[in-house]
């Protein structure tokens, strides 16, 4: 699907949605579905972001399963902690302690409970936003799943950077969902437009908004994004005012904020974890905090979207395994030597995609490693169990 038919489809996609049939959970949404102002302990499945997918999911399992489901919960994850995840459903909230037969879950994560309130199953995420974990770690960071928009938060002073931008699109594009571009402090900012221009320079078709996260007129902008059963998350660095965004565009205040540094523009952290929110347009939000460091792994389309402009100059050279360095008939040297092109445009597609490709084989083969050795261990078990047994 091009990005131009994600906007369309997500766009068009204001039906009514079917529910599951569970008594409880019908009961409950009943009574709660006039009420504007949604209480986090009562909610309907429709709040929750529950749509015609995961409906659909549900009527595809197995017969056992689904006797099963006249009696199970349907919940979201909301918020993952260091021993446990935090659940919410119609029938109020749920506590999952972490244990190894558990699945890797995050925030956004659609899970069914049985009865006695234990994990059941998974259901197959939508999209999912994730990176390589910071640091040395070798392995795959969740961060978000089952989004309809991602709002990339960049700040309207020094700490814009377009390289940065570039990551964050890379991986949003990567996970299929629609990216948003909101630029905040535009009431400390003299050119806004130039901040605007430089961005259409990257993808014309771009969404941008502009505002000023302490004006809740400035904010209501992002309100339609964030509508009824939508589920939106916010990425960006420290100090480029998420915490400002979430605290105007929820129910009430959540998030502690902070000033940034005066010399560079940087922020600091004030949010620790991964939540998510309730808006006042009755949707979902998911904070993150600020990410110091943004390693792509196996995000290889999502870079080659993000850079449309140089695949596409890419495919009118004369060889087809041009570098983009000295060959001859290269096209996208070409449109660098005209102007059409932004020198560190080239460099940056460059490096992303040599950094997802060198984290991406990292990480498969630690997996790799990790399968032979589980195999290895399974295999001692076995053998010292039948020794016992002769």
């Amino acid at each position: 699907m091009t990005k131009f038919d994600r906007f369309a489809s997500i766009r068009a996609s204001k039906k009514t949605l079917q529910q599951p049939t569970n008594t409880q959970a019908n009961t409950t949404a009943t009574a709660n579905a006039n009420n504007a102002d949604v209480d986090a302990k009562y909610c309907t499945l429709a709040q929750l972001g529950w749509n015609q997918q995961l409906q659909v999911q549900l009527a595809q399992m197995s017969t056992e399963q689904n006797r099963r489901s006249e009696d199970s919960v349907y919940a979201r994850v909301v918020a993952h902690h260091r021993q446990h995840y935090q659940l919410l459903s119609p029938q109020g909230e749920h506590k999952l302690m972490l244990h190894p037969q558990l699945p890797v879950m995050t925030v956004g994560d659609w899970v069914m409970l049985d009865k006695q309130q234990r994990f059941v199953h998974l259901f197959e995420r939508q999209s999912l936003f994730s990176r390589k974990a910071p640091g040395s770690k070798i392995e795959q960071q969740l961060i978000a799943a089952n989004l309809d928009w991602v709002f990339i938060v960049s700040s309207l002073n020094q700490d814009f950077n377009l390289n940065r931008i570039e990551r964050y699109l890379a991986l949003v594009n990567e996970a299929g969902v629609t990216p948003v571009l909101v630029l905040t402090k535009q009431d400390l900012c003299d050119d806004v437009q130039s901040y605007i221009e430089q961005l259409r320079r990257l993808d014309s078709q771009l969404l941008i908004e502009t505002v000023n996260g302490l004006d809740v007129d400035s904010v209501a902008v992002l309100s339609s994004y964030a509508a009824k059963g939508k589920t939106v998350a916010l990425i960006g660095s420290s100090g480029v005012g998420k915490s400002t965004l979430v605290n105007s565009l929820v129910l009430q205040p959540q998030q502690q904020t902070a000033g940034i540094r005066e010399d560079d523009a940087k922020g600091r952290h004030t949010t620790t974890g991964r939540s998510l929110h309730f808006t006042q347009a009755g949707g979902l939000l998911i904070d993150t905090p600020g990410m110091r460091e943004l390693q792509l792994a196996d995000c290889e389309d999502g870079v080659q979207n993000t850079f449309a402009d140089v695949m596409s100059l890419a495919q009118q050279c004369r060889f087809g395994d041009c570098t983009h360095q000295t060959e001859p008939g290269c096209a996208v040297q070409q449109a660098i030597s005209c102007g059409e092109l932004d020198s560190r445009r080239l460099v940056s597609y460059q490096k992303l995609l040599r950094e997802q490709a060198l984290n991406g084989a990292s990480i498969a083969q630690k997996r790799a490693h990790g399968k032979s050795l589980s195999k290895m261990y399974r295999r001692v078990q076995d053998d010292a169990r039948q020794h016992k047994r002769g």
